[in-house]
């Protein structure tokens, strides 16, 4: 699965993952390969993304900067301050409000 994770100002992680965990409208849920098209709602909250094999980016928090690694298996947390999800085709986004460590 491919997932891009976009704030207002900047892009916060790109690249292909096993699984993302989100705090929906209705509360939490994850996204796995081959999951049902869906779009929601998210909110005030913890994003979990664990990387699959191949290269990704992520903004650092601490560091503000962007980084590129390809290490299978990371797991990187964001803060959010709410946003919405789509999932289709195994391609996530998420537009999000506010990424804080």
């Amino acid at each position: 699965m491919n997932i891009t994770i976009l704030t207002p100002d900047k892009e916060v992680f790109q690249g292909a993952v096993v699984s993302v965990k989100v705090p929906g409208t209705a509360g939490q849920f994850q996204v796995l390969k081959n999951h049902a098209p869906i779009v929601s709602s998210l909110e005030k909250g913890i994003v979990t993304v664990v990387t699959a094999v191949g290269e990704y980016r992520y903004y650092d928090v601490d560091t503000s900067t962007i980084k590129t690694e390809s290490q299978p298996g990371k797991s990187i947390t964001f803060n959010i301050g709410g946003g919405f999800i789509e999932v289709l085709n195994n391609n996530i986004s998420l537009l999000v409000r506010g990424v804080k460590s």
